[in-house]
């Protein structure tokens, strides 16, 4: 009987466990260096929806943060995150107006999403090409990249 006790005990402590882990809350955090200039700021918007990139307009997101610069970086913290499918986007928000500027339909401004190191018109961000999976505590770098030829 005190086995089959004990045994009961630790299967209900190892099954509290397992949901606890399951509604872990993690954080995410992202950043992104090298940026052209540290005018504006950094818009980091996080996805977790298969729908939800491209947003050009900032509407589809989950959680959205600015980032200060500091000598030409930026850093921010995404909390209170379950396991799951993420994607990040990131604007160089130049002249704080909250949306990407374009010239002949190409951003002007800075943008990066998580997984890219360019994008062209055969290498368009989606959710799918964009999206890491979280587990853990975890932190990513993203590039940023600048249309050379409209600046």
């Amino acid at each position: 009987m005190k086995h089959y006790l004990i045994a009961i005990v630790l299967f209900f402590s190892i099954n509290s466990a397992i949901h606890a882990t399951d509604n872990k809350s993690l954080s995410l955090t992202v950043s992104v260096s090298d940026l052209r200039n540290s005018y504006g700021n950094v818009v980091f918007a996080l996805y977790n929806r298969k729908d939800a990139l491209p947003d050009e307009h900032y509407k589809k997101y989950y959680k959205i943060v600015s980032g200060k610069i500091t000598n030409r970086s930026s850093v921010v913290v995404f909390k209170d995150l379950r396991i799951g499918q993420y994607a990040v986007n990131i604007l160089h928000d130049e002249n704080n107006d909250g949306k990407i500027k374009k010239k002949l339909f190409l951003p002007v401004e800075g943008i990066g999403f998580s997984n890219f190191q360019s994008i062209g018109f055969s290498n368009r961000p989606t959710f799918k090409k964009a999206a890491f999976k979280l587990r853990i505590n975890t932190t990513i770098s993203v590039r940023i990249i600048y249309v050379k030829f409209l600046n």
